[in-house]
């Protein structure tokens, strides 16, 4: 029998979540998908909105989203390898949408990720759509994916 768990997303509004997230994200994209730490963290870590999830209380997971010029971005969806499979990316993509979709300036603007291939199914639950040509991004293969509010 499959163990219940309680998976609750929040928005990061504190220093100590912050760093809970980068812990994430370091441990997920540097350490286990060997991204150079200097590509990780960006310029953008102050003006975007981070989510962090945790799992029966435990942080699990984190993403972020932001204002572009092309649109809104959704990035730095990291789920830890041991809460895997649990729904935690699920429930990451459905609170960034729903936070989103309150943003007064979000309206009519194309929302757009780039999805590592093994994520694609995950985003295509949402309704985001494969666009382009596959490419390359800190030597991981992805698919910029688009869909509009």
């Amino acid at each position: 029998m499959k163990e219940e768990t309680t998976t609750v997303v929040t928005k990061v509004l504190n220093k100590e979540d912050l760093e809970t997230i980068f812990k994430i994200r370091e441990e997920v994209f540097v350490i286990e998908q060997e991204v150079a730490p200097e590509e990780e963290y960006d310029e953008f870590e102050d003006t975007s909105i981070h989510f962090l999830a945790r799992v029966d209380g435990n942080p699990s997971g984190t993403a972020r989203w932001r204002f572009t010029e092309k649109g809104i971005k959704l990035e730095r969806f990291a789920v830890l390898k041991k809460e895997r499979g649990k729904g935690v990316g699920q429930a990451l993509v459905k609170s960034v949408l729903e936070d989103i979709a309150l943003h007064p300036e979000a309206k009519g603007k194309k929302l757009y990720l780039h999805a590592q291939l093994t994520a694609i199914p995950l985003y295509a639950k949402f309704g985001f759509k494969q666009v382009g040509d596959m490419f390359e991004e800190c030597n991981i293969l992805h698919y910029k994916m688009e869909l509009y509010l």
